[in-house]
């Protein structure tokens, strides 16, 4: 998208407290799911992208310690100067975590991601787009592609996982029990609100509501979970705002 400019750097002061850093890559190799346009942030033009990755990643302080990365699909899709620099970046500012995206599909490439970070002693949160734990729903109708049913399988790999909620057909049951189920066995869930894009599935003005009424007062001080409203929320993005 020539001319998406959005900020890709913020600091997040509350709930585990870090810095962020949206980057770009060659984007999302699944591009499937029925919810989300995100791969179209994204370049085959290597050079460029880490042009422009370079530029943000210079803005990192370490003020917190801990670093999170998102871009458009899995840190497999970014290159390896700016994967690189990542690691430059957070050796040179003290930065002992880094959370990055994992799709399901490439779940197999975390744990030698993870040796070359241990390497320098950082330690690396993964961080993966579940939406639900209603695989029949996120299979058929958000076609997500993760090939398990199982919750304890998924976190054999990844630490933490996003919800996306706010569709049509989600009920306060079914959204409790995926939040429930999401902190019973990650060690951090990130609601996101369905946003209005491009794909065929839009967000249902009742069911959020529900979940505005219902359950946004029961999680939002809960220090393990995120809840973004807007998918701006942690800073970047189209407009600066602040995850609650």
């Amino acid at each position: 998208m020539e001319d998406f400019n959005p900020n890709r750097y913020a600091v997040i002061d509350a709930k585990n407290p870090r810095e962020i850093v949206m980057l770009r890559g060659h984007g999302c190799t699944w591009r499937r799911c029925r919810f989300c346009d995100y791969h179209l942030d994204s370049s085959k033009d290597e050079a460029a992208n880490f042009a422009l990755n370079q530029k943000h990643l210079k803005k990192v302080t370490g003020v917190h310690g801990k670093l999170e990365v998102i871009n458009s699909g899995s840190f497999v899709d970014l290159d390896e100067q700016t994967v690189a620099l990542i690691e430059q970046v957070c050796l040179k500012h003290g930065i002992k975590q880094v959370h990055f995206e994992c799709h399901w599909r490439h779940r197999n490439e975390i744990a030698d991601f993870r040796k070359r970070f241990a390497a320098h002693d950082i330690e690396l949160k993964i961080k993966t787009g579940v939406e639900t734990f209603d695989s029949l729903f996120r299979e058929s109708y958000l076609d997500k592609g993760i090939t398990t049913d199982s919750p304890e399988e998924i976190a054999e790999y990844f630490d933490e996982v996003c919800l996306l909620q706010g569709i049509p057909g989600q009920t306060a049951k079914s959204m409790d029990s995926d939040i429930q189920t999401g902190l019973k066995h990650f060690e951090r869930v990130c609601i996101n609100i369905m946003q209005e894009n491009g794909r065929p599935i839009k967000p249902d003005p009742g069911v959020i509501r529900i979940f505005s009424q219902e359950l946004y007062p029961k999680y939002i001080n809960d220090s393990r979970v995120d809840i973004l409203m807007e998918n701006t929320a942690f800073g970047v993005g189209g407009v600066v705002t602040h995850a609650e």
